[in-house]
């Protein structure tokens, strides 16, 4: 029953982390934030915060498993969620809006 938890909390950290990593780029920030900028300390912040969900996926997954298995699973799990935020981007950007919420990058919810 950890090991279900722990491996669903890898999977929302890493998706957390790549939609971090995705909304630091010029392209798919305006695709989310449709009239702000992206300025570059707000880049910086946003690519660490993709870095620490990443990591807090790795240790989610070392958690669940022996050290071998976890490092499968945890580049399985990278993949699976780079896919779904691809798609949330293809689909639905502005489904990404709460991470830029969340991490301070932009002011409020009535921002766009």
């Amino acid at each position: 029953m950890v090991d279900g938890f722990l491996l669903a909390l890898a999977f929302i950290s890493a998706y957390c982390g790549m939609g971090c990593l995705s909304l630091a780029m010029k392209p798919h920030w305006s695709q989310v934030c449709r009239r702000s900028q992206l300025d570059e300390p707000i880049a910086m912040r946003l690519r660490f915060f993709g870095v620490a969900g990443l990591l807090a996926s790795l240790a989610a997954c070392l958690g669940a498993d022996h050290p071998s298995m976890a490092c499968l699973v945890w580049v399985m799990t990278m993949s699976a969620s780079a896919l779904s935020v691809a798609m949330t981007l293809s689909y639905a950007p502005r489904a990404l809006y709460w991470l830029a919420a969340v991490t301070g990058s932009v002011r409020d919810f009535q921002d766009t």
